[in-house]
């Protein structure tokens, strides 16, 4: 069996298409078709289910493509390793982050690019649900995602702050003189808010009915960029977290105000599979991570914002 053979499949099972696959192998697609085969062969099993086109894995080619990520994930990490002795570590972390956590990602981001400069990072946007998957699939190293989520599943944790929960309004909206605002008067509000698939929102949402309000928004939306560029406008008021002011800051024209909220707000931090050996890239990462006080990062840039005018 050879390593080539294992990337032909995960790419298959990525691409769902055989062309497509060759393509991102930069293989010709009888050449990758016939190393399905191949496998197939020396392993005695069914691997893809075949017709006209792809129609997907057997249940036996689902069971190979769970191990073929897995070899896979330690090839790279014995790569990494032997990387480390030769005196600098090489490759690529594949992080995900949930949407709302993305812009402080950067916090961790920007210095381990820095301490290890000739490591890549790829970082992308997933879901909350997909973060335990994505995790035992090997098909990420490490997720920013919330520590409470009830879908996260058997992972190691490593907490970075607490997310806290502002009113963005326009300044001469009803609400932009308080010194804080309960839900209930923020339901009251022409809003913008993330789409109720999304974590953050079905939290917001419990945090309204505590109050017997509920939340009608005129937009909804699924990135955090897309409902700035609403809240812009000055036509709507949002809930913002406020690790978003990091990145997004606040408009001109508008206000941010503290909502009442429990005194420990949901928890955000990285989540990683627990394996053995640690791979030398997530472990670089780690080191990374404790000396980087996220938590006080995002505090100081809140309180910037919510000095006495």
């Amino acid at each position: 069996m050879l390593l080539r053979e294992l990337e032909y499949l995960t790419a298959l099972a990525r691409e769902r298409h055989f062309a497509r696959a060759a393509a991102a192998c930069h293989v010709s697609q009888p050449s990758l078709s016939a190393a399905i085969r191949k496998l197939e062969r020396e392993l005695d099993v069914p691997i893809v289910l075949r017709g006209r086109r792809f129609a997907g894995l057997t249940p036996e080619g689902e069971r190979v493509l769970l191990w073929a990520h897995r070899i896979l994930a330690q090839r790279d990490a014995l790569r990494q390793d032997l990387s480390s002795m030769r005196g600098g570590l090489t490759g690529t972390l594949r992080m995900g982050a949930i949407p709302t956590a993305l812009t402080a990602a950067s916090l961790l981001t920007t210095p381990f690019c820095a301490r290890h400069p000739q490591v890549r990072v790829g970082l992308e946007s997933v879901s909350s649900r997909q973060v335990s998957h994505l995790l035992t699939e090997f098909e990420i190293d490490v997720a920013v995602t919330y520590l409470d989520d009830e879908t996260l599943g058997r992972v190691r944790t490593v907490p970075l702050y607490e997310e806290r929960y502002l009113l963005l309004t326009p300044d001469d909206g009803a609400l932009a003189d308080q010194p804080t605002v309960r839900w209930a008067q923020i339901a009251e509000l022409p809003l913008c808010l993330l789409a109720p698939r999304m974590r953050n929102r079905r939290i917001v949402d419990e945090f309204f009915a505590a109050e017997g309000a509920t939340a009608v928004p005129a937009v909804e939306t699924d990135t955090v960029g897309a409902l700035y560029a609403h809240i812009a406008t000055r036509r709507w008021s949002s809930v913002i977290a406020h690790a978003w002011l990091h990145t997004f800051g606040v408009p001109a024209g508008m206000r941010v105000v503290p909502v009442r909220s429990p005194d420990r707000g949901p928890r955000i931090g990285l989540a990683l599979a627990d394996r053995d050996p640690e791979p030398y890239l997530l472990r670089a990462l780690l080191d990374v991570t404790r000396e980087i006080d996220v938590r006080r990062s995002l505090d100081t840039v809140l309180r910037s914002y919510l000095t006495p005018r």
